[in-house]
């Protein structure tokens, strides 16, 4: 799969011209997750940790975040236009 990572955190070791990401591996969690754990749990621990859920893009560190189940239809989260 050709996948592309955008990241707007320029002063991070993986940030690439084109604000591309070129880490590997990347953990998207809730923003109450990665708030309440160290450092030290990063994408090499994601099949160890348990999966939660998010009740919208704004509580989640994903800004492509769409809640499940809604179809193909167009979802406006946080004023963005996304497809489902």
């Amino acid at each position: 799969m050709n996948q592309r990572i955008h990241c707007t955190i320029n002063n991070c070791h993986y940030w690439s011209q084109g604000n591309e990401c070129k880490a590997n591996e990347i953990i998207i969690t809730s923003d109450q997750f990665g708030q309440s754990n160290p450092d030290k749990v990063d994408a090499t621990m994601a099949k160890q940790l348990t999966p939660e859920s998010a009740d919208s893009c704004m509580s989640t560190c994903c800004k492509t975040f769409v809640p499940q189940g809604s179809g193909s239809q167009r979802v406006s989260a946080d004023s963005i236009q996304k497809m489902s």
